[in-house]
């Protein structure tokens, strides 16, 4: 995105026994922040074999997160400027029309607020509970992001594929961002970037060990050349930093737009004192 002054957000499981999403929005807005990112998970199967890519146990806020498009409309309505985002939305678990119809209406709502930071998922059990085979995920994900398109877009919109097929619709209202948010792949895998060039307007990794993030930028790079588009016109986002300086500014250097701060889900007394220390870093390191 050009030489822009890179954006700060902040990321949290927004569930029912953490800090409220209201407070979070407000005290996140207050300090500056550009964006509020949150995750989803609409359930855990008590039985899983899926591995969880954070570690061996997975954490008890996966199986308690709210509904972050409403959790988000919640934020929307208490702040002015702060970007609206999902980070991940998992839209293999999501019927392609509602989600169409809940973000359209909340950047909608918002004045142009969303951005909409996707993903297929790594648990295949609660996957299949809505439907989805682990193995057809990315090419469910991809054509209902492309159907999603075309119903923000067009005024009979219609689409036909091998997981999404619909006959001419009318579908309103629009996004107030003409032809939808800005659609943020969350991924890392060798096949990421060739997505993100086909049908995304930027790529957000996790901040995880593992993925040679420098060596990735090449490639996305290399990957937008060959699908004709502009690598500087991409929304790069790091997902989930902690309070390193120099590392976030590694991670500027590598031309990294955007940089999302990882919360804990707790109460108020541990989220603002780090949203204090975020804000500090993110000051020190835009001088």
């Amino acid at each position: 995105m050009g030489n822009e002054r890179p954006a700060f957000g902040v990321t949290m499981f927004a569930t029912d026994d953490a800090m409220s999403v209201v407070q979070l929005a407000s005290a996140a807005e207050a300090r500056g922040f550009e964006s509020l990112f949150l995750p989803e998970h609409t359930h855990i199967p008590v039985k899983r074999e899926s591995p969880w890519p954070g570690g061996d146990e997975l954490p008890r806020w996966y199986y308690r997160t709210q509904d972050p498009f409403v959790a988000l409309g919640a934020a929307a309505a208490v702040t002015t400027s702060i970007r609206l985002a999902t980070g991940i939305a998992l839209v293999t678990e999501r019927d392609p029309l509602l989600m169409a119809k809940q973000v359209a209406t909340l950047d909608h709502l918002s004045g142009g607020r969303v951005l909409l930071g996707v993903g297929a998922g790594w648990n295949a059990e609660e996957m299949a509970n809505h439907g989805v085979a682990f193995r057809q995920r990315w090419a469910v994900l991809r054509e209902r992001i492309l159907a999603m398109r075309a119903i923000w877009s067009d005024e009979a919109a219609e689409f036909h594929g091998e997981h999404v097929n619909f006959d001419p619709i009318h579908a309103w209202p629009k996004p107030a961002q003409p032809g939808g948010p800005p659609i943020l792949l969350g991924a890392a895998s060798k096949y990421a970037f060739a997505r993100v060039a086909e049908y995304a307007d930027g790529w957000m990794p996790i901040d995880r060990g593992g993925v040679d993030l420098a060596a990735s930028m090449a490639e996305l790079r290399a990957a937008m050349t060959a699908a004709g588009r502009d690598f500087d016109s991409l929304d790069l986002t790091v997902f989930g930093t902690g309070p390193d300086p120099d590392r976030v500014r590694r991670y500027l250097d590598m031309g990294f737009t955007r940089i999302v701060f990882g919360l804990p889900a707790a109460g108020a007394d541990k989220v603002v004192p780090m949203l204090d220390r975020y804000a500090e870093l993110a000051a020190s390191v835009s001088r």
